[in-house]
């Protein structure tokens, strides 16, 4: 093999990645056809959303995780509305039905984006701020700077106080090109495997494999996923739930008793950051407590809600 054939073989390599991820299908007005519910320009995007429940009822604000869009709040949502809230879910940008800009995807990227879309549906009195795993970061951001906009906070195994997302996603972070390579080239991969071993689980929403699949497949995830981890993911919160604390913000945090993405132990943490927070540990819970054990998060949430 010659030295220039060798060089080629390199050169491919180096590019593969981020040729499959320009050649993924781009999220557009035709996909967005058959999303539910609606759509609004924010200053940095469109984005999805969602209201469920009463128009005169408590505003309920849900921010989801990492990976799966605002369909992981399909049971929370629809027991929340139930109760007679007005609930307001979302897809973050880079997921879901709404836009992939490209910016760094720190808390003030995710604080902006909510605060856009409270002010373009008018929302202006108090609202319980609901955070699943990433989402508990940026709600626990969000309640630190505008503690006066909350009447409570709630915590599903929330980001921010240490995690577990794997050597592809560790390795993604501390490298700057050979993360962003191996994110392109091997982090869907890496995450549909683990999601695949879900299949057949106790999940109270449907198809929701195969709609966390689809995800990975979009252009632009994969980016989004890696800038999260480089940002907000990689921020320190002990300032923000110390703030929370100190302004008297009631919260609720709750737990997966086998979680191995936010572990158990982080419970200590926030209490040492925040001693006033209630906390609630669901029993033989994994880290997607909110759609596989719906029933036990809700009843934990119902003392306070």
């Amino acid at each position: 093999m010659t030295w220039w054939a060798v060089i080629a073989i390199l050169a491919a390599v180096a590019i593969w990645p981020f040729a499959v991820e320009a050649l993924r299908p781009r999220m557009n007005r035709t996909r967005r056809e058959a999303a539910p519910g609606q759509f609004t320009t924010l200053s940095q995007g469109v984005t999805h959303y969602q209201w469920h429940g009463p128009e005169d009822g408590p505003v309920a604000v849900c921010v989801h995780g990492l990976t799966t869009p605002s369909f992981v709040w399909g049971p929370v949502a629809e027991e929340l509305a139930q109760m007679g809230y007005r609930v307001l879910t979302y897809d973050l940008y880079g997921r879901g039905f709404s836009d992939r800009p490209r910016s760094e995807q720190d808390s003030a990227f995710f604080l902006r984006q909510l605060d856009d879309l409270l002010e373009d549906q008018g929302v202006t009195g108090e609202i319980t701020l609901l955070g699943y795993s990433m989402g508990g970061a940026i709600a626990s951001a969000f309640a630190a700077e505008q503690a006066g906009r909350l009447r409570q906070l709630v915590l599903l195994a929330p980001a921010g106080l240490g995690h577990d997302l794997g050597p592809v996603a560790d390795m993604a972070v501390k490298y700057n090109f050979l993360g962003r390579w191996m994110m392109l080239g091997f982090y869907a991969k890496s995450l549909r495997r683990a999601t695949e071993s879900e299949r057949g689980g106790h999940a109270h929403i449907d198809r929701i494999v195969d709609l966390q699949i689809a995800e990975t497949r979009m252009k632009g995830f994969a980016p989004a996923v890696l800038s999260s981890l480089r940002g907000i993911l990689d921020e320190d919160l002990d300032d923000a739930h110390r703030a929370i604390a100190a302004a008297g913000t009631p919260v609720l945090a709750i737990w997966g008793e086998k979680d191995d993405v936010i572990p158990l132990t982080c419970k200590d943490t926030l209490a040492e950051w925040n001693p006033q927070a209630r906390q609630a540990v669901i029993p033989d819970a994994g880290h997607a407590l909110a759609y596989t054990h719906p029933d036990a998060v809700m009843a934990a949430m119902k003392p306070v809600l």
